[in-house]
């Protein structure tokens, strides 16, 4: 992955290999600016003493994660400088609102008698659920970010719409698409049609069988016919809330299981949802933009070899005559947020355990901060490097690529980035 560099009046400049980095360094001609991504900042130079090439910031929009790709273009070729795979949260923010909702209405509907003022609110035109708007404002957010440190000069974004119907029956055409899936059906109906009215644990008939969630609700499994399925009483009362891969034991029925079912349209309509919301805002930066379908991205990968990946992905969106420098190692950045709002932990009824500390900041550190720890003695002598999670005691945990050690005392810290939010990995 490319360095970037930036002048001494922290303008952009073209970002540089490891290599010049280090002599950089090395000479004192630079300083370290930033830890991750890793930026170097020029001190006897500026913007206007050096020469920018064009460089095209690429995006590959997903639900989960966002692949972003910086390139440096010329006639026929295209440089990738740096692949950055971006992880969201949109999945933890709708489970945390999910579980406020439901403490609200306890305290609404069972604790104290209050108005509904749900009415009273209205929503503005373009509003997206908030686990939706983050993936719109941490895409942006790093849209910002890299034109602060390289000198982009256009964006390429894959618009991609999904045909939903379309990914349920591929055999889908004319007055069908005005019929839904259970056309003619009532769900209980449509569910023992689908499963041949035996039970889908133990094929027991003649019983009375009950509509079963294959992906339990506890995780996040939805009431769509094609999560529906067929069991007695018996399956259904010792499945409960496990997943079907720890209730079923046979690989073969498991199989039959898993072949009935659809695969979740979740992920394509967050896309569906979000993809011109994310034009709109890109528009807002002022820079050209170009938009290129999925089938483009797909077959420019497939034209010259690329594998998969969202960040792959990203740089192959748009016209590609041939990309050089793509096999070097992608920064997978996650989303990881900044703190919460509450001060207390709750239990599962929703009711006051523990408390949180009054302040954020212990000797120096906050939760979060990139941090270099030396340990010279003891159980956990080493040099570990991550993200810090602090304690009143002093004793603090870092979270490294290899896992979390804990209780490390925090005369043995360095810091080496405040939190920004996100957390940092390079792999190849």
């Amino acid at each position: 992955m490319a360095v970037f560099v930036l002048d001494r009046n922290q303008k952009p400049l073209m970002p540089c290999s490891e290599k010049r980095a280090r002599l950089l360094l090395g000479r004192k001609r630079a300083r370290i600016h930033r830890m991750r991504p890793f930026t170097i900042r020029l001190v006897d130079r500026k913007v206007e003493d050096s020469i920018l090439q064009p460089i095209k910031l690429k995006i590959d929009p997903g639900s989960m994660g966002t692949g972003i790709s910086l390139v440096r273009v010329s006639e026929v070729r295209q440089t990738v400088l740096a692949l950055i795979d971006l992880k969201h949260r949109g999945a933890n923010i709708h489970d945390a609102l999910t579980q406020r909702r439901g403490f609200r209405r306890r305290r609404r509907g069972n604790l104290r008698f209050r108005e509904k003022r749900f009415d009273n609110r209205t929503r503005p035109e373009g509003w997206l659920a908030p686990s939706l708007q983050h993936r719109v404002d941490t895409t942006m957010s790093w849209v910002d970010r890299l034109s602060h440190l390289a000198p982009v000069a256009s964006i390429d974004m894959e618009l991609v719409r999904f045909d939903m119907q379309l990914l349920e029956n591929p055999d889908i055409s004319g007055v069908e698409y005005q019929q839904g899936t259970l056309a003619g059906y009532e769900v209980r109906e449509y569910c023992l049609e689908k499963w041949g009215r035996k039970c889908m644990y133990c094929d027991a008939t003649k019983v009375p069988l009950q509509v079963e969630h294959i992906v339990p609700k506890a995780d996040r499994g939805s009431n769509r016919p094609s999560n529906l399925g067929i069991a007695c009483d018996p399956c259904n009362k010792r499945k409960a809330a496990r997943p079907v891969e720890e209730f079923v034991q046979d690989p073969a029925r498991l199989a039959r299981i898993k072949a009935q079912m659809r695969t979740p349209l979740r992920d394509a309509a967050a896309v569906n949802a979000t993809r011109w919301a994310m034009f709109g805002a890109l528009k807002g930066t002022g820079l050209p933009i170009t938009t290129a379908t999925g089938g483009r991205t797909k077959w420019n990968r497939s034209r010259h070899g690329i594998p998969k990946t969202h960040a792959l992905d990203a740089a192959c969106v748009g016209t590609v005559e041939e990309v050089v420098s793509w096999r070097q190692p992608t920064l997978h950045v996650a989303c990881t947020g900044r703190g919460r709002y509450k001060r207390t932990l709750l239990d599962k009824h929703g009711f006051p355990r523990g408390r949180l500390m009054a302040r954020k900041c212990v000797h120096g550190f906050a939760t979060g901060d990139l941090v270099r720890a030396e340990v010279p003695k003891g159980k956990k002598m080493g040099s570990y490097v991550g993200r810090v999670a602090v304690r009143e005691s002093g004793y603090f945990n870092v979270t490294t690529t290899s896992g979390a050690i804990q209780g490390i005392r925090h005369k043995h810290f360095r810091l080496l980035q405040r939190a920004d939010g996100y957390g940092y990995s390079q792999l190849n």
